[in-house]
């Protein structure tokens, strides 16, 4: 529940804080009429993201075998890569989102008007959303596969109570009675979601050890379950979490190791330095 409340808090709130963004400049440019467009570009782009989690989801558990194991691990890899661009992604853009929203709501006003608004408004918030259809279904396939039923009902919790969270400070932000440090929580949450996204990588590794695509090479370096059992309530939500396994493979390891350290120091690199330029220290 944790991941999947993580990852649709952070999409939820960018979401929010675009349409904030394209209300502001409907309101700035008193073109208040076209804010239906903008809601019903909104409910489309929602409708669209919902249909896309749910197929994932479906056809992942329509495979058996050899073919789930490739489709969960390819699921996994591509989660994290898309995971990790938008990391780095909104770190370096957030500054200038507001300008270009702006910019181009006011575009779309003088030209087609409520059709250009849609459109703005649909594609900004489906690419969140298939994001995050995409991220909750990685997730789902890395929770337990033992109880579907509880799994999916986990994370469903974690997406409503985490969509609910970033509804209600996007909120906050656009009535201007709370003020949250977007700079801070885009930071913590991006080292919170590089370690979520390590354990997609080493998920994807062992379900491709178990597809025989990625040799194994040492297939248990250590086993732990008997301290912490993957299948306990703890060790499930380490696995769906950090991408904890009791008795990993050699090639887990190296990839988990490898993306950690590797996305951890580029990642702390470029946060460093955009403090000591803001600070008018270079």
């Amino acid at each position: 529940m944790l991941p999947s409340y993580l990852l649709s808090l952070r999409e939820g709130l960018e979401a929010a804080l675009i349409i904030g963004i394209v209300l502001g400049a409907l309101r700035k440019i008193r073109r208040t009429d076209l804010a239906p467009a903008l809601w019903l570009g909104t409910l489309a782009a929602v409708g669209v993201s919902i249909l896309s989690a749910i197929l994932l989801t479906l056809f992942g558990l329509s495979l058996q075998g050899p073919a789930e194991k490739i489709y969960e691990g390819i699921t996994m890899f591509l989660a994290a890569g898309i995971l990790t661009w938008m990391i780095f992604w909104m770190s370096t853009q957030a500054k200038n989102l507001k300008g270009e929203i702006e910019d181009g709501v006011n575009k779309a006003a003088a030209s087609t008007g409520r059709r250009a608004i849609f459109w703005l408004a649909f594609v900004a918030v489906v690419r969140e959303g298939v994001e995050l259809a995409l991220f909750i279904t990685a997730a789902f396939f890395a929770g337990s596969n033992e109880n579907i039923t509880t799994n999916t009902i986990l994370t469903l919790t974690g997406v409503v109570l985490g969509l609910g969270t970033s509804i209600l400070l996007g909120w906050s932000l656009l009535a201007a009675t709370a003020r949250l440090n977007l700079k801070l929580f885009f930071q913590v949450t991006g080292y919170l979601l590089i370690l979520f996204a390590a354990g997609l990588v080493a998920h994807g590794i062992h379900e491709f050890n178990e597809a025989g695509w990625i040799p194994n090479v040492i297939e248990n370096v250590w086993n732990v379950n008997a301290i912490v059992d993957e299948k306990s309530v703890l060790g499930e939500l380490l696995k769906t979490l950090f991408g904890y396994n009791g008795n990993p493979s050699l090639t887990e390891i190296i990839g988990y190791l490898t993306y950690l350290a590797g996305v951890m120091f580029v990642f702390t690199r470029n946060t460093i330095k955009r403090d000591v330029k803001v600070a008018g220290l270079t």
